[in-house]
């Protein structure tokens, strides 16, 4: 997949960082934190989950860069409960960045530079299916932060990988459910089993996908579904 962001590398003491945000921002995605109920809400149309999926795996294959996307000031979803936050993707082992510092890293990213990211999902695929067959699997899971309206995810690139296919999946089949053409949220895939836990049973972090067509709906038009061809106007004077 192709996808455009933006680049931004700022230096912090000795460290340099590298900061990819996607642009434009997913503007009909949200994301609430897990901190309510412990429980996570992830919810977008067709545009926002595959782009995410394709983020979660730019975020795999690049072990050395920070992957930010703005949700906090998307159009809000009165279903989603609790308080709307952004998303961080990193790698867990190669020093990242510490969740306490990220506010003031944020308060200098500018406008960055352009950028274009191609991402492979036959290998995404791939990896995904070998961490499924790897009998260690449950041994490399996400490890998960909150902190200034922001979701950290830390990670490595299978799990990353096996994540994206969970919103892909949530892209492919959420404009095709019977309840999508209505605006109903659908609830399709999740994030859960690729989560590290400290605790079992209701005090689980959970964070589920969702899809919801993108208002209007008068324009939502499932796959498969062959769209009303426009009526022609006349022909100005």
């Amino acid at each position: 997949m192709r996808l455009t962001a933006r680049e931004h590398r700022i230096r912090a003491g000795r460290r340099e960082h590298r900061v990819v945000r996607p642009w434009p921002p997913l503007r009909h995605t949200t994301l609430n934190s897990p901190h309510h109920d412990r429980w996570g809400y992830l919810v977008g149309d067709h545009d926002g989950l595959a782009r995410l999926a394709a983020l979660f795996s730019f975020a795999a294959f690049s072990r050395h860069t920070l992957v930010h996307i703005p949700l906090r000031e998307s159009l809000p979803r009165a279903f989603a409960p609790g308080t709307p936050v952004d998303l961080v993707l990193a790698h867990r082992d190669t020093g990242g960045l510490r969740p306490s510092a990220w506010p003031a890293l944020r308060a200098r990213l500018g406008d960055g530079r352009p950028l274009t990211l191609r991402t492979d999902e036959r290998r995404t695929a791939d990896r995904a299916a070998a961490r499924e067959a790897a009998p260690e699997r449950v041994a490399r899971l996400i490890r998960t932060a909150v902190h200034a309206r922001t979701l950290f995810l830390l990670g490595d690139r299978d799990v990353f990988c096996a994540a994206a296919g969970e919103l892909a999946v949530a892209a492919g089949h959420g404009p095709l459910h019977e309840r999508a053409p209505q605006g109903h949220d659908v609830l399709l895939a999740s994030l859960t089993p690729f989560l590290e836990q400290h605790a079992s049973g209701p005090d689980r972090t959970e964070v589920d996908i969702g899809f919801q067509a993108r208002p209007p709906l008068h324009r939502f038009t499932p796959p498969g579904r062959p769209a009303s061809r426009r009526s022609r106007t006349a022909a100005s004077p």
